[in-house]
């Protein structure tokens, strides 16, 4: 059983997620600059997370900051491009280095179009996750049990994932390309939040 630990506001000074931490995003919506930022989530990888509950306008929290601006701690993010533009909108971060398990899936695995998160924690890992909560109300001010364990379930599998998915990148010859996608993903978050979201600039 995932242990689940939520804190308000803040992550504890002295808690560490050693050299690679998964993150996740929960808001009131799909379009940053309008959905306020409520949750984000943090696992080590190790069947436990760490889930932090913002209160409207209240984004202090330096020791997460802290976290996500090390530049010696990899960030393991699922459609990294959004959950990026909510932290830089929010807390005011650009995370570095960075591992996008969605864009690694669309790299390596093309023999299909299915590059959800459930879609490739039930053929990498054989783990089914129910998506029940993905659309509930998440500025409440009491997450529910369901809510949590939704919550939880979308960062303890990405170690996991990545180990999986590299592995194959390498045997395609496509790690290079990969991980130079995810240096330019900050540019494409940038990209994203000063007008050109759906806009292909390399286009002729």
């Amino acid at each position: 059983m995932t242990s689940i630990t939520l804190h308000h506001g803040d992550l504890p000074a002295d808690l560490s997620f050693g050299s690679a931490v998964a993150v996740d995003t929960e808001t009131l919506g799909l379009v940053p600059v309008r959905d306020r930022l409520c949750l984000v989530q943090l696992s080590a990888g190790d069947n436990s997370a760490h889930l932090v509950q913002f209160k409207q306008g209240a984004y202090n929290a330096p020791n997460l900051k802290k976290l996500l601006t090390d530049n010696s701690v990899e960030k393991i993010f699922h459609f990294a491009r959004f959950d990026l533009a909510v932290l830089k909108t929010y807390l005011g971060v650009e995370c570095a280095p960075i591992f996008c398990t969605k864009i690694a899936s669309k790299l390596c695995r093309t023999y299909t179009d299915r590059h959800g998160l459930k879609d490739i924690c039930r053929e990498l890992i054989e783990i089914s996750l129910s998506k029940e909560q993905q659309s509930s109300d998440w500025g409440t001010q009491e997450l529910s049990a369901a809510q949590k364990t939704y919550a939880a379930s979308d960062v303890v599998y990405l170690h996991e994932l990545r180990e999986k998915l590299e592995l194959m990148l390498l045997r395609e010859k496509r790690l290079d390309l990969a991980q130079a996608c995810f240096r330019f993903l900050p540019h494409r978050v940038a990209l994203d939040l000063s007008g050109w979201p759906n806009i292909d600039i390399f286009e002729h």
